[in-house]
């Protein structure tokens, strides 16, 4: 679809200034960038390694546990059921805990390295 607006003027948004290559190996190589990868990764690989497991015991339990899976809860409700809806609420659980932990512990750091790297470039 086309419109009657013109193309923004060049230079018109005032973008911030780009570091060196050298500047990000050597931020990436510093002790806070090394805290901000440990701070996201003592976070997220547990969850991730939970996650998966939780999943694959749902999977290994619906294919060699039936008698189980197919025991009945409430009405035609059954474990299976229960099991699958549950993954799905895991899934949100997951993504709002991180949304905490980032916004508690990452965004922070990661702010203070941004602003260092455009404030030195």
């Amino acid at each position: 679809m086309a419109t009657d607006a013109s193309p923004p003027e060049a230079g018109a948004v005032p973008r911030p200034a780009q570091p060196s290559t050298e500047a990000f190996v050597s931020e990436q190589q510093s002790a806070e960038f090394g805290e901000l990868r440990r701070a996201h990764r003592s976070f997220a690989f547990p969850l991730t390694v939970a996650f998966i497991s939780w999943y694959l015991l749902y999977v290994l339990l619906s294919n060699y546990a039936g008698g189980l899976m197919g025991t009945k809860v409430v009405g035609n409700i059954n474990v299976a059921f229960v099991f699958g809806l549950a993954q799905f609420l895991t899934t949100f659980l997951i993504a709002w805990f991180y949304s905490r932990h980032a916004a508690a512990k990452l965004d922070p750091r990661a702010e203070v390295i941004k602003h260092r790297m455009e404030a030195d470039a």
